[in-house]
Formats: structure tokens, C-alpha cells, sequence
């Protein structure tokens, strides 16, 4: 039996384009994976979440933020707490690279509600 395996280029505009970069094969048993069936890292539970707060004014033009790092977990998690967050204090935000940003200088505030929802280990 002859394989064929085809390494496919091109745009990325349709459908089938998201898997470019994938190998194929005529083999019916042969089964790709894309990089969106990775699995996502498991969230830890809020007691042994070590979350730090600080404050940053840096290539912010002057406005300060709340930075919440450490956060251990799936993207989707980082985003609920971002939002209860968000909604607790009244302002913007958002969570992205392994941090949440929240608008403004509310570390006394998100440290009183992260103990609150039990965060023990932030700081």
C-alpha cells in the first residue's frame, strides 16, 4: 500500500485553510491534530492560586492599572474572574497574557474580594 502524505500552503481565509501546516495522508486510520485540540491547563482551585497585585503606570499614557499575575488556569477562567472583578469595582479591564488588568488603582478593593472568593495566597 502507497501512503501520500501532502503538506498543504496557502492563504488562510477559508474553512479549510485553518489547518494548513497539517499533514495528510491517504491512510483512512491517520488522524492530524490542530493546535486547537491541545488541552488547555487545568485551573487550580482558588486556595493554591499564588495571585500577586501591583500597580502600573507604564506605556499606559499615564493611566494606572491594577496587574493581577499568576493566575494558573484556562484562558476562560481568567476571563470569569476578570469579569467578577470588573463588575465589582466599576471599571474596565481585561485578561490577557497570563494577567488581569483592571483600570484604575483598586488593590485594596480586589485583594478584599479575591480573599473573598478565596484567593488566600494573593498579595
Amino acid at each position: 500500500m502507497v501512503e501520500i502524505l501532502i503538506l498543504t500552503m496557502g492563504k488562510k481565509d477559508n474553512d479549510w485553510k485553518d489547518r494548513l501546516g497539517v499533514m495528510y495522508s491517504t491512510n483512512p486510520d491517520f488522524n492530524y491534530q490542530t493546535p486547537d485540540d491541545e488541552p488547555q491547563a487545568a485551573t487550580l482551585p482558588p486556595r493554591q492560586q499564588k495571585l500577586r497585585l501591583r500597580i502600573e503606570r507604564n506605556g499606559r499614557g499615564g493611566k494606572t492599572a491594577t496587574v493581577i499575575s499568576g493566575f494558573q488556569g484556562s484562558q476562560a477562567d481568567a476571563d470569569a474572574l476578570a469579569r467578577t472583578l470588573k463588575t465589582y469595582c466599576g471599571c474596565g479591564g481585561t485578561a490577557k497574557d497570563g494577567e488581569i488588568i483592571i483600570q484604575g488603582d483598586f488593590r485594596e478593593k480586589i485583594l478584599a474580594k479575591l480573599k473573598e472568593l478565596g484567593y488566600t495566597g494573593a498579595k
